[in-house]
């Protein structure tokens, strides 16, 4: 299978040039802290829809002729793509279906609608969407458009790495999230055809990492599980024109756990004041866990900032978690007047910032006259966990149990 040209990257960033936004490229020095060089944010989040993927597929579409564009597109997809694909159809004046899982939220579902597309919440799951978005391209012969796996879509995210080395030059190594694999294959056919030396990395949630077992075995691989918090990228198999690409210019492909995501969500977050999605936020994890693989200056390609508020609420406090800045206790104390207090007493010397308190007197392991306090405390990070349980035993309290 052929590879796509450099030559065919840079006519896609042409017929791009009025359309999307060049993103900007911004340095943090937290991530530079970690590795020990420069890393930079390439910061698609900022991208018209919230993500890269307007990229590829206003480039898709506008390739379709008259016939096909006169049939109108359909499209799957869980956000980003669909988002997408809205926009690019509506700019090209073409019409468009978009089908989304029936659990897909409601601000991805809204955006989708506001760009002009007909929206169709279908199917359980992701991949049961998919086919009905193919059944229905089939019965009405509108051009189906795959999320990843197209030579144009590549070329439009290729042009994610002509900037890159636009901006950054002398870039050493460039860290992409990666689900089926269009993003990745774009950029490293681009940074690869400009400059070889330069690393391409992906970075797959551990849980729906479907591209180590495919590049061992030299094929495509199909999982059944993709259940991550990272939905974006959580894809069960890499198409064949991808892999084609990933096997051959791709230098590495990690993956990294749940909390790995929550944390650098936390990060970009607090640190660097940009709001992300976990699946676009995965080239930040895996520079966290894996910082001896990142030759300076590294670039981690940050992808998509499409968060349903109330799941970014969630990941607020399971990143805050991870990073030791939550402590849940259970405390035995004596059934009687004043307990309680000396125990909060207790927590605001030690600087402990009490959120939540829940009495218990039912469990079988309590003696008479004996609660169980379950206690939620925010704390200053790993080492001010330690101190306080240390010194609430010390102090005489029973800590019975800690998260």
């Amino acid at each position: 299978m052929h590879l796509i040209s450099l030559d065919r990257i840079h006519a896609a960033a042409k017929e791009l040039s009025d359309v999307v936004r060049r993103t900007p490229l911004a340095h943090s020095r937290v991530l530079s802290d970690h590795v020990g060089g420069d890393v930079h944010l390439k910061c698609e989040n900022l991208q018209r829809t919230g993500a890269f993927k307007l990229r590829g597929a206003y480039v898709r579409l506008r390739a379709l002729d008259e016939r096909q564009r006169a049939a109108g597109v359909v499209a799957a997809s869980a956000g980003n793509h669909a988002q997408g694909v809205a926009l690019a159809a509506s700019l090209l004046g073409i019409r468009s279906t978009v089908f989304m899982p029936e659990r897909a939220t409601l601000p991805k579902l809204a955006a989708t609608q506001s760009y002009g597309a007909t929206v169709r919440a279908e199917g359980a799951v992701l991949s049961e969407t998919l086919s009905l978005a193919k059944e229905h391209a089939d019965r009405t012969g509108a051009e189906f458009i795959h999320p990843f796996d197209h030579p144009d879509v590549l070329a439009g995210q290729g042009t994610v790495g002509l900037e890159i080395l636009e901006q950054l030059p002398h870039a050493g190594t460039v860290v992409v999230p990666t689900g089926g694999g269009g993003l990745i294959s774009g950029v490293a056919a681009a940074v690869k055809a400009v400059r070889p030396q330069v690393r391409v990395i992906g970075v797959q949630a551990e849980q729906a990492a479907a591209w180590p077992a495919s590049l061992e075995r030299g094929a495509p691989v199909r999982i059944e599980d993709t259940r991550t918090m990272a939905d974006g990228i959580a894809v069960a198999e890499p198409g064949e024109v991808t892999f084609a690409h990933v096997s051959a210019l791709v230098d590495d492909m990690i993956t990294v756990s749940e909390q790995a995501l929550s944390r650098a969500l936390l990060l970009c977050l607090e640190r660097m004041k940009l709001v992300a999605e976990p699946a676009g936020v995965a080239a930040v994890a895996g520079i966290l866990e894996r910082p001896d693989l990142m030759t300076a200056p590294t670039v981690a390609v940050l992808s998509g900032g499409n968060i349903d508020p109330l799941l970014l609420l969630q990941l607020i406090r399971h990143g805050m978690t991870s990073a030791g800045r939550y402590l849940s206790l259970r405390v035995r104390l004596p059934d009687r007047p004043g307990s309680l207090a000396g125990l909060v007493a207790q927590l605001g010397d030690l600087a402990a910032n009490v959120l939540d308190i829940e009495h218990s007197r039912i469990s079988g392991a309590l003696a008479l006259g004996e609660v169980d306090v379950e206690i939620s405390l925010e704390t200053r990070g790993p080492e001010h966990r330690e101190h306080v349980v240390a010194e609430l035993t010390r102090a005489g309290f029973t800590v019975t149990s800690e998260r």
